[in-house]
């Protein structure tokens, strides 16, 4: 049965195979977050691309010159017209306290409005003085025009030669609208364009741009960069002197033969630079600050100062940030075996700018030092004491118009410690400074060939004495400047006849004006050293006008970042040939070590028992004055016992000889005797004196 069974439909793998039409396959939908994927990256590499990068640079680079450059002349275009630079250079004088400089500027201020408003009343009158100049100038060249016409007339026997030249004018006149006619539109096209240049050229120049936005050669700091000849004679060049600028391009070897060997001076380098002719080495001194910017250095990095040799100039210039590192401890704070020796010694001060070490003779020296306030003056002048104090031969006696504590250290060194600010304590100050004018008095009248201990009368911030309103009974003041002033004349009495028996005036102030700094007394110091100052005017003051003429310049210290830094003029200092100066950053000693090394000075002594107040009574007690100056210490020698009483009553003890303190001691039963080959005197003895004498028997200063 099966086998009969007819399939109806063919098996479909027998079934022919037709052609069949070409099918479109669709390509598999893509989904949007790939698409969203695709693009942010590529808009990624295309932003933080270097091209992309470098072209965004460039857009804010030239847009900050175009606007740096439209405030800069802006900015210039408003102090030229009004006194905002006056006011605020004003405003800066008094925050940085300098009122002298503050009183300059508004002084200048003053005289600026005054010429402006001259100048605006002038203007007001111009247009009637302009209507009447054009008028008569209308008229004359009206007349000269036909002038020369009648004489072409004549000559040509042509009379319509007469308007020949107004014709001419005329036509020149047409000619001139014509060629206006035509470039205005060009013009006014193209001038803010030129203006827009202009003002990107001004901030190219000033680099009014963020450092980021600058090219990478531009954005290289060549600060500290190597100083070579060519860099040292391309500063040269750019210092905006003519004839110097003119003179190093003619000269055959660029300009190389101005400049001596290039020496290695310290943390820098030291150069002499021979100025050609014509070119003054002021003109290089006055621009200081435009020379160290362009050798690559800031203004207080670079020193100018004038050797011996005519027409030159030596340059200084640190290496990059080493003025601003501290320099190493004072030998007096290393080395506590040091002593001092005020003949031949020499104070250990600090290190010049070539980090030599900077040693200061005070043998019968006058000192005196200035500065700001705040800038390092007190330390630098008690380092130089602490020194001195390590001979234990130097008597020392110390006015600090103060009071900080800074000299509390020489308490039980002094003989004389006067700490304070008021009126009482420059009483005081002035009746020591006038005791050591009497002991003064009393040497120069010892015999010849007396040999006498050093003596220093030491006053911290003078300006305190010269300031003092306070006056005596006799109505003479204290402070001032005039031969009525005690401690003015005391100080100069010192000045003048001191040194020669060993009595010296040392002397700190701040801020020198000739109120509180009069001239005859600045004068008369023989080392004179300054920290940082104000202005010119007051670096003269303190340091005389041939150190500043022959480079000083402690006005142009930064105060508070050289702090301790001074300018000196000595001859106690060894100063390089031709130089009327030398700039030294002090070592600083502070309060805490100055006291450790002021107990090493006071072990080397006896003992000193330091009054605190200068009595001028004239009736006193003897032996209990020779008591008080005793002491803890055992014995003292008699010479010393007299220091100390002319130091308690200069006018009770000053005139004292060895035969009065033994008179008055022999009386009382208790007679000086020898120790060691010297006299002295015994605190015992005195003390038992003092106890067993009666009340009708003490011993009288005016017995």
């Amino acid at each position: 049965m099966t086998e009969n069974v007819v399939h109806l439909f063919k098996d479909q793998a027998e079934q022919p195979t037709e052609p069949s039409a070409p099918v479109s396959v669709l390509p598999e939908p893509v989904k949007p977050v790939r698409v969203w994927k695709r693009t942010g990256r590529a808009m990624a590499h295309a932003v933080t691309h270097d091209r992309t990068k470098s072209a965004g640079r460039a857009v804010v680079r030239h847009g900050s010159y175009v606007i740096g450059g439209t405030r800069i002349v802006t900015r210039r275009a408003w102090d030229g017209r009004t006194g905002a630079r006056y006011e605020r250079l004003l405003r800066a004088a008094e925050a940085a306290g300098n009122y002298e400089a503050a009183g300059e500027w508004e002084e200048r201020l003053s005289r600026f409005r005054e010429q402006r408003h001259k100048r605006r009343m002038d203007l007001l009158m111009a247009p009637e003085k302009l209507v009447k100049g054009a008028a008569y100038g209308a008229g004359g060249s009206l007349g000269a025009l036909l002038a020369i016409g009648v004489a072409l007339a004549i000559a040509n026997k042509d009379a319509g030669d007469v308007f020949t030249p107004l014709m001419a004018l005329v036509e020149l006149i047409r000619l001139l609208v014509t060629l206006v006619t035509i470039l205005w539109g060009p013009l006014v096209a193209v001038g803010p364009w030129l203006a827009l240049a202009g003002v990107w050229a001004v901030g190219r120049h000033r680099g009014a741009a963020p450092q980021w936005a600058l090219p990478a050669n531009a954005r290289s700091d060549d600060a500290g960069a190597p100083i070579t000849p060519s860099v040292v004679v391309t500063a040269l060049r750019d210092l905006g002197v003519a004839p110097l600028r003119k003179a190093i391009k003619e000269m055959g070897d660029a300009g190389a033969a101005m400049l001596g060997p290039i020496r290695i001076a310290g943390c820098g380098v030291e150069v002499d630079v021979t100025l050609p002719s014509g070119v003054s080495t002021a003109e290089v001194q006055s621009r200081r600050r435009k020379l160290a910017e362009n050798l690559a250095r800031h203004e207080h990095e670079v020193f100018i100062t004038l050797p011996t040799a005519a027409r030159t100039v030596r340059l200084w210039i640190a290496d990059s940030g080493a003025l601003d590192e501290p320099i190493g401890p004072s030998p007096l704070v290393t080395d506590e075996t040091m002593t001092a020796d005020y003949t031949k010694g020499k104070a250990p001060w600090g290190q010049d700018l070539r980090g030599d070490a900077a040693t200061l003779s005070l043998y019968q020296r006058h000192l005196l030092i200035t500065g700001l306030s705040n800038q390092g003056k007190t330390a630098a002048l008690r380092s130089l004491a602490l020194w001195l104090a390590l001979d234990r031969s130097v008597e020392f006696r110390v006015a600090d118009l103060k009071g900080a504590g800074d000299w509390a250290m020489f308490d039980g060194l002094a003989t004389v410690l006067i700490q304070g600010p008021t009126d009482e304590h420059v009483i005081e100050a002035t009746e020591m400074v006038e005791g050591g004018v009497a002991e003064m008095e009393r040497r120069l009248q010892a015999p010849p060939g007396t040999k006498f201990p050093p003596l220093i009368l030491l006053v911290d911030e003078a300006q305190v004495a010269f300031m003092c309103p306070a006056v005596d009974g006799d109505k003479r003041p204290y402070g001032g400047s005039k031969a009525t002033s005690r401690y003015f004349m005391a100080a100069r009495k010192i000045h003048n006849q001191g040194r020669a028996v060993n009595v010296t005036l040392w002397q700190g102030t701040q801020d020198p004006t000739d109120q509180n700094l009069p001239k005859l007394v600045r004068e008369g110091a023989h080392t004179r050293a300054s920290l940082a100052l104000g202005t010119e005017s007051q670096a003269r003051m303190a340091l005389g006008d041939k150190a500043v003429d022959g480079g000083a310049a402690p006005n142009l210290l930064r105060p508070g970042l050289d702090k301790g830094t001074v300018v000196v003029a000595s001859d106690g200092i060894k100063i390089p040939a031709g130089q009327a100066s030398i700039t030294v950053r002090t070592h600083y000693i502070d309060t805490d070590t100055a006291t450790v090394i002021a107990e090493r000075a006071k072990a080397l002594r006896d003992g000193v028992t330091t009054l605190h107040i200068v009595d001028q009574g004239e009736e006193r007690d003897a032996l209990a004055d020779i008591a008080t100056v005793l002491g803890d210490t055992p014995r003292v020698l008699t010479a010393d016992v007299l220091k100390r009483l002319s130091a308690l009553s200069e006018k009770t003890y000053g005139t004292w000889t060895p035969g009065d303190l033994k008179r008055v001691l022999e009386d009382a039963g208790a007679e000086p005797y020898k120790s060691d080959g010297r006299m002295v005197v015994g605190r015992e003895r005195v003390a038992r004196a003092l106890a067993n004498r009666t009340d009708d028997g003490s011993a009288s200063a005016e017995a």
